[in-house]
């Protein structure tokens, strides 16, 4: 079944299309991963999905179980189920690592903080009253924002890169909650560059300018990485050189 189809999508930054007639089908329960080059568009699906601001003015449709969510605000769709887990973590002065973990929770118990820390491998008694800020390290930051998710048990969740930036240690957390949530009925989308992230899928789809070039089984995809990009003729071939790659567009 169809948790949310993405239908003939097209967005444009400055007269140039960054998403082109881009069609795909999310399944429910599933760990789906996008990959692609720099450049592709992987993150502007990600940012159009959540609803963000710049993101909104765009041809198509995207429906979640069948209903389109095109006209509904961040904050709605947050409310049916949808949440990005950002590249970048998020800070949030003046909010303390507990408040932000229960926010989007449905029970807001302290238990409930305490087991999502445990689960990205964070202290309670050292996390539990610390402020989401710069005192914490990127990685640190990350592993709370995994522990806000699992605690939200979304419908959808998107991770754009949930492997930048953090150590190998975190790494680890980070699949362990992919396999959490999928365990629990969560659908999860991955905007990877990694083939390591990749092996956490079920099923991956490729895009290239925007354009959705191959999809297929997770075990399917690796080509890709090995520099063996199906042959396909329109202007977005794949290349690791982004230079290149505008160009081309």
């Amino acid at each position: 079944m169809n948790l949310l189809e993405i239908r003939n999508l097209s967005l444009f930054k400055d007269n140039r299309p960054i998403l082109n007639n881009l069609s795909m089908d999310i399944w429910a329960g599933h760990v789906h991963a996008i990959i692609g080059p720099n450049g592709a568009g992987k993150s502007t699906l990600a940012n159009t999905i959540m609803g963000l601001s710049g993101y909104r003015e765009f041809e198509g449709d995207i429906l979640l179980e069948g209903e389109s969510i095109a006209p509904l605000s961040v904050d709605e769709r947050a409310r049916r189920g949808i949440t990005l887990l950002f590249q970048e973590p998020a800070r949030f002065e003046g909010l303390s690592v507990s408040q932000f973990i229960l926010a989007g929770a449905k029970v807001k118990s302290r238990a409930l903080a305490e087991e999502a820390l445990v689960k990205v491998g964070l202290a309670p008694e050292k996390y539990l009253k610390r402020a989401v800020d710069k005192t914490l390290s990127g990685g640190e930051r990350k592993r709370i924002e995994l522990a806000s998710i699992w605690a939200m048990q979304p419908r959808l969740v998107l991770m754009d890169e949930p492997d930048s930036g953090v150590d190998i240690d975190s790494v680890k957390y980070i699949f362990a909650i992919i396999k959490e949530l999928k365990k629990a009925g969560s659908t999860v989308i991955l905007i990877t560059h990694s083939p390591e992230v990749l092996r956490h899928a079920d099923h991956a789809f490729l895009i290239c300018a925007g354009t959705l070039v191959d999809k297929g089984e997770m075990s399917r995809m690796f080509d890709y990485f090995n520099g063996k990009c199906i042959p396909c003729n329109h202007i977005g071939i794949p290349v690791t050189d982004t230079t290149a790659l505008a160009e081309r567009i």
